[in-house]
């Protein structure tokens, strides 16, 4: 993925589903990068479910652990997939909604600020060679076109939401993440 990717907050080269939860952003600004994981059911790869919750249209029968999800209106702007596809849900300029009840910095609310990465897997999983490679592509392109991201600006949901949030979790490596990404 060769920077320059990005048309009006839409990386060119992922697949696009499009998702109705989120908003415009309150004042446009993007300084964040949330790294999340996710799997549904908990575990399991390469189902449709995690597009089907984010677009609105998740199945709740279809598993037993889905019933607590039945009224849930949640986002991201990206998901990476064990093969190391890139899915787009929301444009990077709107305000999906992946982070919750969150601050950093002193800066509550980061969904108004941040981008969000779900990475398809769970805490313990680990991440694939090709989850990582995508992301740190997916990085420096974002880091191209909203230069407030910087790499420490670049955190894991239990950052931003200690106590609440366990995500990326211990399965993910920060520091060869970090090793890829440059200090500016």
């Amino acid at each position: 993925m060769p920077q320059g990717l990005m048309e009006q907050g839409w990386l060119t080269q992922a697949r696009k589903c499009i998702s109705p939860h989120f908003n415009a952003r309150p004042n446009g600004e993007v300084s964040l990068l949330v790294i999340h994981n996710i799997s549904l059911p908990a575990g399991c790869f390469g189902l449709p479910h995690i597009d089907e919750l984010f677009q609105g249209c998740l199945n709740v029968d279809a598993d037993d652990s889905f019933t607590e999800l039945a009224s849930l209106q949640v986002s991201a702007h990206f998901l990476i997939r064990r093969d190391g596809e890139v899915v787009q849900y929301v444009g990077c300029d709107d305000r999906a909604w992946h982070a919750g009840v969150s601050e950093f910095n002193g800066r509550e609310g980061c969904n108004d600020f941040a981008i969000g990465i779900e990475l398809e897997g769970t805490d313990n999983s680990g991440y694939t060679d090709e989850q990582y490679d995508q992301l740190i592509l997916l990085t420096l392109e974002l880091m191209a076109q909203y230069p407030m991201i910087n790499v420490n600006n670049i955190v894991g949901h239990c950052d931003i939401a200690p106590g609440r949030k366990t995500d990326p979790g211990s399965g993910f490596d920060w520091s060869r993440y970090k090793q890829a990404i440059p200090v500016v």
